[in-house]
């Protein structure tokens, strides 16, 4: 990290419609993480038509944060084909598939949830499965999008760390419940990626990097309410405390 009062992490922004205008967005929820437990300075990435040039916006800052999304990583970045109905944001994908191994080779701290973690398992040459609930002994790890929020993101299931990896380190914690909120998950695991913990139906929940100083990927959601939840805030200042070099 540099001189400055505070580390600067680039969130990469979602391609929005609101009204019929487009807007590079970022939802609130992971900008105040990142300010108020990480203890970091967001900065905002946006996905242009032409990406900004990735060596410019690693000159920039000292971490990388991936955030969830509504859409998800186009198929084609795995060789398989979208499914029609398929929600997809081929400006985010342009600008964080390069950004990502780009990061990694610089040593950033990152942190990847959600389509963070599916694009992180994709950049480094991963593929997806797109429809885990219509895959046998699978679990359905939606949400019910008609639920009230605190429903949404409540405790949905339990995962299992693996034992002396990042995250058992980190939390001190075998098991502990997570929410869920994913149509999709891992399915070929991308070199260079190790298993952190896993679901109750054997879906990989996290990840870290085998050389990365600081990489860690989940699929729930740590950036909702974290200082309610003791594993969240864990996680957010661990992330912070790698970007402060201690």
């Amino acid at each position: 990290m540099s001189a400055r009062k505070r580390p600067i992490v680039g969130i990469p922004c979602d391609l929005k419609t609101i009204g019929e205008m487009p807007f590079h967005a970022v939802g609130a929820k992971y900008v105040e993480a990142v300010h108020e437990v990480v203890g970091a300075l967001p900065l905002l990435i946006p996905v242009t038509r032409n990406p900004v040039e990735i060596e410019e916006i690693l000159g920039l800052i000292d971490g990388l944060f991936l955030t969830g999304s509504f859409s998800n990583v186009n198929p084609e970045h795995y060789g398989a084909r979208a499914p029609a109905d398929m929600k997809l944001d081929p400006q985010r994908d342009a600008t964080t598939l390069p950004l990502i191994p780009a990061a990694i080779a610089r040593d950033l701290p990152m942190f990847a949830i959600c389509r963070g973690l599916q694009e992180l398992n994709v950049a480094l040459g991963g593929s997806l499965n797109p429809h885990l609930h219509d895959t046998p002994g699978r679990l359905d790890h939606r949400e019910d999008e008609t639920a009230p929020e605190e429903i949404r993101y409540g405790p949905a299931h339990a995962v299992e760390t693996v034992p002396g990896g990042l995250l058992n380190r980190l939390t001190g914690a075998r098991r502990f419940q997570v929410n869920s909120l994913h149509g999709q998950g891992i399915d070929r695991l991308a070199r260079g990626l190790k298993i952190e913990a896993l679901a109750p139906d054997g879906t990989i929940e996290a990840v870290s990097h085998e050389t990365a100083k600081f990489l860690l990927g989940v699929e729930w959601h740590p950036e909702w309410r974290p200082r309610e939840n003791p594993i969240s805030t864990q996680l957010l200042k661990a992330f912070g405390a790698a970007l402060r070099g201690s």
